[in-house]
Formats: C-alpha cells, sequence, structure tokens
C-alpha cells in the first residue's frame, strides 16, 4: 500500500475508533452489583462511544429548536445514543454451586439509537 492509502485508512480508523462500538471486561459476577454471591468471571461487554457521526437531520432541527426555546431540551435528547441492539444471556456457578443464569446481561452488539 501507498503512504497516502494508509493515511487514509488511519483516518477512517480515527473516526471510527471514537464512534460506537463495543467493549469487554472480565468481571467478578459479585461486582454486577446484582446481588449474586460468586467469585465467578464472566466477560461483560458494553457499548462505547459518541454517536456524533450518525446525526440525522431530525438531531440538526431538534438542536436549533431546544437552542431557541421553542422545545424544552429537559424533555428530549438532541443527539442520537450508543447503546446495546441486542443482548446476551450469562450463566455462572454461584457460591452454593447452583447454577444461576441471568438474562439481556452483556451487550452483543452496540450501535447509534435515537
Amino acid at each position: 500500500m501507498g503512504t497516502e492509502v494508509l493515511d487514509i485508512v488511519a483516518e477512517v480508523w480515527d473516526e471510527v475508533s471514537q464512534d460506537c462500538r463495543l467493549e469487554r471486561k472480565e468481571m467478578k459476577v459479585r461486582d454486577l452489583g446484582l446481588g449474586y454471591d460468586s467469585d465467578e468471571i464472566v466477560l461483560f461487554k458494553y457499548c462505547v462511544g459518541t454517536c456524533t457521526s450518525a446525526r440525522k437531520n431530525y438531531d440538526l432541527a431538534l438542536k436549533v429548536l431546544t437552542d431557541n426555546g421553542s422545545v424544552p431540551s429537559r424533555k428530549v435528547s438532541i443527539h442520537p445514543c450508543c447503546r446495546p441492539t441486542r443482548f446476551e444471556t450469562v450463566s455462572f456457578m454461584d457460591a452454593q454451586t447452583s447454577w444461576q443464569t441471568i438474562k439481556w446481561l452483556s451487550a452483543a452488539n452496540c450501535s447509534c439509537v435515537g
């Protein structure tokens, strides 16, 4: 690849890496704060990033309307949010050696919504 192509790829990667994406973190089940007594480690997946590149004319118009007071800003979100669009179920063994299953715990896919 030529240097021009590599520069373009780097620019695109920088833009994509700041947008909505899935990240992963190994966590003890008890540290998730859901009341389960378990030292088992699960892979918790969550959504991070901004959605500025996903803004539509709706978002731009709504921002103008909230800025000029036509629409109360406390009632609306003026930009898309990075949120899970699919979830995963996680199973683990608790401290009493019983299998537990938590539905919709971890993000499986992220996208800009709203």
